[in-house]
C-alpha cells in the first residue's frame, strides 16, 4: 500500500499522475491518496478540507487502485504525517509494507517534519523525482538515508518499512497556486484539472469559480 498527501488546493492532473504511475511502478494494490486537513508546514489551504476531499475523490472517479482518504480529516490538531503512518501501520499489520511517497521538494525539507525520523519504522520511503535530480548528499536527512537506499522498486517488497528509492516519473509542472490565481481571475483551467473536480469547484463558488449556472466551458 502507498500513501500520497497534500493539500490537493485543488487537485490536478499533475497530482493523479503522480500517484498512478507511482502505484504502477511499486505494483501496489493501493495508493491512498490522503488530504491534509490542517498542514503544519504550509500556510492554511484556500477551501476547506472537506471540499477538497469532495474535489479529490470526483478528480479520481473509478480510477482502480487510487482512493481518496478522509482520516487526516478525521482528526484533530495539525495533519502530521508521522500520525498518519502510525494509523495506516496499526490497520494493515506488521507484515504489509508501506510506501511513503513524497516529492523531492518534501525530502529536502524532511528535517523540518516532525519525528521524521520515525517514518522508515513505519514505512519505506519513495521518492518521486524527475529524470536526472538526485537526493540530497550533505546534512541530516541524507546522513539518516545513507544505509537506506535501494535501487530497484522490487528490494521494497522484501521489507515491510525501512528503505528508500527514487523513482523518476513524468512530474508534470502544474502549479496548485498558478491555478486559483486562473480561477480567481476567471482564466480557463481546463484538462489541468480533472473535469469532475472544475464542475464541484465551480458549483460551489470556490476559488472565486462560476456558479452551477457558468458550467458550460467544463463540458
Amino acid at each position: 500500500m502507498g500513501l500520497f498527501g497534500g493539500t490537493f488546493d485543488p487537485v490536478h492532473i499533475g497530482h493523479l499522475r503522480t500517484a498512478l504511475e507511482l502505484r504502477e511502478a511499486l505494483s501496489l494494490e493501493q495508493m491512498r491518496l490522503i488530504p491534509a486537513a490542517r498542514p503544519p508546514h504550509k500556510d492554511s489551504p484556500q477551501v476547506t478540507a472537506e471540499h477538497r476531499l469532495a474535489m479529490l475523490a470526483a478528480a479520481i472517479g473509478d480510477e482502480p487502485g487510487l482512493v481518496a482518504d478522509d482520516r487526516e480529516l478525521r482528526r484533530s490538531g495539525p495533519s502530521y504525517t508521522i500520525d498518519t503512518l502510525a494509523e495506516l501501520r496499526a490497520e494493515v499489520g506488521a507484515e504489509v509494507p508501506l510506501c511513503l511517497c513524497l516529492g523531492m521538494d518534501s525530502l529536502v525539507n524532511l528535517a523540518s517534519w516532525r519525528r521524521w525520523r520515525e517514518f522508515t519504522d513505519f514505512a519505506h520511503l519513495v521518492v518521486a523525482a524527475r529524470p536526472g535530480w538526485r537526493a540530497p548528499t550533505g546534512g541530516a536527512v541524507a546522513e539518516w538515508l545513507a544505509d537506506r537506499w535501494v535501487r530497484r522498486p522490487e528490494q521494497l517488497r522484501a521489507a515491510v518499512a525501512g528503505r528508500a528509492l527514487i523513482l523518476s516519473l513524468t512530474l508534470l509542472p502544474v502549479s496548485a497556486t498558478r491555478l486559483r490565481e486562473d480561477l480567481a481571475h476567471g482564466r480557463s483551467v481546463r484538462y489541468l484539472v480533472p473535469d469532475a473536480a472544475l464542475a464541484y469547484l465551480r458549483s460551489h463558488g470556490l476559488y472565486g469559480g462560476a456558479t452551477a449556472h457558468h458550467l458550460r466551458d467544463t463540458r
